[in-house]
């Protein structure tokens, strides 16, 4: 029985490790959301999203959480007339990010719900693996 809360915590650690690459992508979406292209006609920082998949542990048989992919969102880039900026094309329009800072913001309220859910299961976990240690004891 040990091994099974040692598979919910493996499980729920891969899960955390997953869901802390997703928070470290949000974060760099949100502190790119209002930057420009440097050059006329250039591009700017293009939204990133991270991709889960399950992966099996051949050592335990268990389906671990992993990262899948970041993939380069493929939403258009938004422009704004701007003919003084430095990445303004030849008709004075700038391409700014295709980062919507609300969506960043759902996305992160969500990693972070999944990333305690998580950090439950492991809580949880160590706690009945605690109380059959002590009923054996006994």
């Amino acid at each position: 029985m040990p091994s099974d809360f040692d598979d919910a915590m493996k499980v729920s650690a891969s899960a955390m490790t997953a869901q802390s690459v997703r928070l470290r992508t949000i974060a760099e979406n949100l502190a790119n959301a209002n930057t420009a292209a440097l050059t006329p006609g250039g591009d700017p920082y293009r939204r990133k999203v991270v991709t889960f998949k399950n992966e099996l542990d051949r050592a335990t048989g268990v389906e671990l959480v992993k990262v899948g992919s970041v993939i380069r969102d493929s939403t258009p880039f938004e422009t704004h007339y701007q003919p003084g900026a430095p990445g303004a094309d030849a008709n004075g329009y700038v391409k700014t990010p295709n980062v919507n800072p609300l969506i960043e913001l759902g996305d992160l309220r969500e990693a972070q719900q999944s990333y305690q859910a998580n950090v439950d299961v492991i809580s949880v976990a160590k706690s009945m693996l605690s109380q059959a240690i002590g009923l054996l004891r006994n």
